[in-house]
């Protein structure tokens, strides 16, 4: 069976590849804008190629029969049919539902006619680096909503929910909502960041306008957009899932142990 991993360089394909190695798949192809920068193992298929431009796709396709898909809106239909019309029989995508700028994705890849998985994720815990610039200046985070609170997930854990159902045979047909094994605020995730880097952190609530105007210097024009999503979540906080721990079985990656794991990025420079 051969699988073929989408978008291999990004943050969430990466860990695919290196997560279906480690259970055992033997014939993995992985198609990426950059091989030498993915540094992938010898025993992975690299093929030279990108989701947005299907002219390269065709090699990609040849022999395949599952395959991760990376989000990315702009060819999705166009990269699907090709999927399709090369003989791949599953597609496990990585989206969000019909309430989330994603859900493009998940009709483009049942429009298709192949079986299908999707993988809805919320936000990142990676996403909490956001704060990093500050938190490396001093030990005050300024930023809206304090009071939000969302499941953040890791996204090892996410790799290792594409590749078990990517090596099974029992998810077609199925929609995941993945979340981490916590619903936190965010002045929770400041203070468990905190926590990992041995120092007390204060959140300082900023009105909206000026958490944006805080925000763009790290996400640029996506930061009121990301806030608009974050305020509501003040009043409907995201209830957690265990559809990771059901899959993987074991537990998902907790905040605390990502922020321990991830410390050095908010450490202050020296």
């Amino acid at each position: 069976m051969k699988i073929l991993v989408t978008g291999a360089t990004g943050n969430v394909g990466r860990l695919v590849v290196d997560e279906l190695l480690a259970l055992g798949a033997t014939d993995v192809r992985a198609l990426t804008v950059d091989p030498v920068k993915a540094a992938l193992p010898p025993r992975v298929d690299v093929v030279t190629g990108y989701l947005g431009k299907p002219s390269t796709l065709p090699a990609a396709f040849e022999g395949v029969d599952r395959m991760y898909l990376a989000p990315l809106l702009g060819t999705v239909t166009e990269a699907t049919r090709m999927a399709a019309a090369a003989g791949v029989q599953h597609i496990v995508d990585l989206a969000g539902d019909k309430y989330t700028a994603w859900e493009p994705i998940e009709r483009a890849v049942e429009d298709s006619g192949v079986a299908w998985t999707h993988l809805e994720t919320g936000e990142f815990m990676l996403n909490a680096q956001i704060w990093a610039p500050q938190i490396q200046r001093g030990d005050v985070v300024r930023d809206a909503y304090p009071d939000a609170a969302n499941a953040p997930i890791a996204l090892e854990d996410i790799a290792a929910v594409a590749a078990r159902v990517l090596l099974t045979d029992s998810h077609e047909g199925r929609a995941y909502a993945l979340t981490g094994p916590q619903t936190l605020t965010r002045r929770e995730k400041v203070r468990e960041i905190g926590q990992a880097l041995g120092r007390e952190l204060i959140y300082e609530e900023l009105a909206h306008d000026a958490a944006v105007a805080e925000l763009t210097t790290v996400m640029g024009e996506h930061a009121g957009w990301y806030l608009d999503g974050v305020a509501q979540m003040v009043g409907y906080p995201q209830a957690v899932t265990t559809t990771v721990a059901d899959i993987i079985g074991g537990p998902g990656t907790t905040f605390r142990e990502w922020a321990a794991k991830n410390a050095a990025s908010f450490r202050r420079s020296r």
